[in-house]
């Protein structure tokens, strides 16, 4: 599969290349395209797939899915733009348009969401679709709950199962959001209501983590 990575690598650099006279547009479609490849290559090359006919069909998916979200992302920007260049003063009509603007967004993620899924579920079983979820997201999720369970080392099984169901929650949203700064913005959001939950439950949160800082230090310090 690596192999694989390194010819998409090499297809695209051609291809870059050939559409070196061709519009700025164009250009800029082309490196788009092989960022969302290369990308898209790293999630599928750590599934695991031998079959190169089924790696290309899940490559191609995934590819898909980032070029849709990018078109309902500057589809909004450019509706938002043109609502305030025409706005002037009257900010009240403005803001009630871009509400419209969003809240039409939030339906075509959703419609788009579940018919990714869809399309991953014909090619992938639950756990490589996991492992999707997780490289569209930095693993942001396998990796906070497992810094949860090592700070918090006396957790019930409600209670990680509390804080895994608001992670993959996390994880849900995430998958759909423009940049990397809003996908750690929901695990951020999530993060918030975890920490509030724990301290319902009677945990110090600041005295735990000053606690699991040094229990770091003092593993680092042996190693």
């Amino acid at each position: 599969m690596r192999k694989y990575i390194i010819t998409l690598m090499i297809t695209f650099s051609g291809v870059m290349l050939a559409c070196a006279q061709t519009s700025p547009a164009a250009n800029s479609q082309d490196s788009y395209t092989q960022v969302i490849t290369l990308r898209s290559g790293k999630i599928v090359d750590a599934l695991g797939i031998t079959d190169s006919v089924k790696f290309k069909k899940v490559l191609d998916i995934i590819v898909d899915q980032y070029r849709d979200l990018n078109n309902i992302y500057e589809e909004r920007n450019a509706k938002r733009k043109q609502i305030k260049e025409q706005a002037g003063d009257d900010k009240t009509a403005a803001n009630a348009k871009m509400a419209d603007i969003d809240s039409n967004v939030n339906k075509q993620l959703k419609v788009l969401h579940s018919a990714y899924l869809s399309k991953l579920s014909t090619q992938l079983n639950a756990e490589q679709i996991d492992k999707v979820k997780d490289g569209m997201t930095y693993r942001v999720y396998p990796i906070t709950y497992t810094a949860y369970q090592d700070e918090l080392p006396n957790l019930t099984e409600e209670q990680k199962g509390k804080i895994k169901g608001w992670l993959i929650e996390a994880r849900e949203n995430a998958i759909d959001a423009e940049s990397s700064e809003k996908k750690h913005a929901w695990f951020g959001k999530f993060k918030g209501r975890i920490n509030n939950y724990l301290s319902a439950q009677g945990y110090d949160m600041k005295k735990e983590g000053e606690e699991w800082q040094k229990r770091i230090k003092e593993r680092n310090a042996k190693n």
